[in-house]
């Protein structure tokens, strides 16, 4: 049972309640009163009726509380009207919609409406035609709803793509010989997102490669991009100090300059073209 529906079946037992357990001779000097007049249920007693009945039973109930009462029945009864012909249009039109992205349910489409709720992403709809306000009626379980029409599509979505993370474990069979442990950490996190990689170098006589600190993963192009783009996205958990790549270097100390261009040195492997230079604290 719906909430409105709920309220209203409540209601309505309270009032047959209080009504039913009048006295058989208050209902006859009721009935002798009205003459021709005639009260055809408890549905329309009045405010003063149900008052007098609490009261000779001994009940202390206000003429504000019955209204509020009254007032809060009306309420859940035009609430399951407005459900109703919501139903009824989305079974006319007979069309579906998916959710693009995570969406605000609200009761109306105005901007003055309340946020009732929220549904996910990529979730399919009922709609029932009516659009207002940059706002669409949807019904969700059997509730009229409203929310965003641009965030609406005919097609469903498809996921994003997962992209590279970090963990996961190298399979292509690659070592290396490493000085700093961060750098056992870059080829393995490189390794399982970019298993075609194979070729790293690490040891060489000169600078951070002779200190153990530097490794240099051989690979070219947009490849080369994404893989120098991840590692600076997770250079704090890496324990990176600076990269190079295309003849671009990014440094933690410079962050805020992001890819800053370099000097030529001469060559392809000089300019850093052909592989992704990292150097760790």
């Amino acid at each position: 049972m719906s909430a409105p529906l709920a309220v209203v079946a409540t209601l309505s037992a309270v009032t047959m309640g209080v009504l039913a357990a009048e006295p058989a001779t208050s209902d006859d000097h009721l009935m002798a009163a009205s003459g021709s007049q005639s009260i055809s249920g408890p549905a329309k007693a009045s405010a003063d009726d149900v008052s007098s009945a609490l009261a000779r039973r001994g009940d202390v109930v206000s003429r504000s509380t019955i209204r509020t009462a009254a007032k809060a029945e009306s309420a859940a009864r035009k609430d399951m009207a407005v459900d109703q012909q919501a139903r009824r249009l989305a079974k006319k039109l007979d069309e579906s919609m998916w959710t693009t992205d995570v969406l605000n349910l609200w009761d109306g489409p105005s901007e003055k409406s309340d946020k009732i709720g929220e549904i996910g992403a990529i979730r399919q709809v009922t709609v029932t035609g009516r659009q207002q306000l940059g706002r669409t009626q949807v019904v969700i379980d059997g509730q009229s709803r409203w929310v965003s029409s641009d965030y609406l599509s005919a097609d469903k979505p498809q996921p994003e793509p997962e992209g590279p993370s970090l963990g996961g474990t190298c399979a292509n069979g690659s070592v290396i010989s490493a000085g700093r442990a961060a750098l056992y950490e870059i080829h393995d996190v490189v390794c399982a997102n970019w298993p075609q990689i194979t070729s790293y170098g690490t040891w060489r006589g000169d600078g951070e490669h002779g200190q153990g600190r530097a490794i240099d993963i051989m690979i070219t192009g947009e490849t080369g991009w994404a893989v120098a783009n991840f590692l600076r996205a997770n250079y704090s958990a890496l324990g990176i100090e600076y990269i190079i790549f295309s003849q671009h270097i990014w440094s933690v100390e410079r962050s805020g300059e992001g890819w800053r261009g370099m000097s030529d040195r001469g060559s392809v492997t000089a300019n850093h073209y052909d592989h992704v230079h990292v150097t760790v604290y």
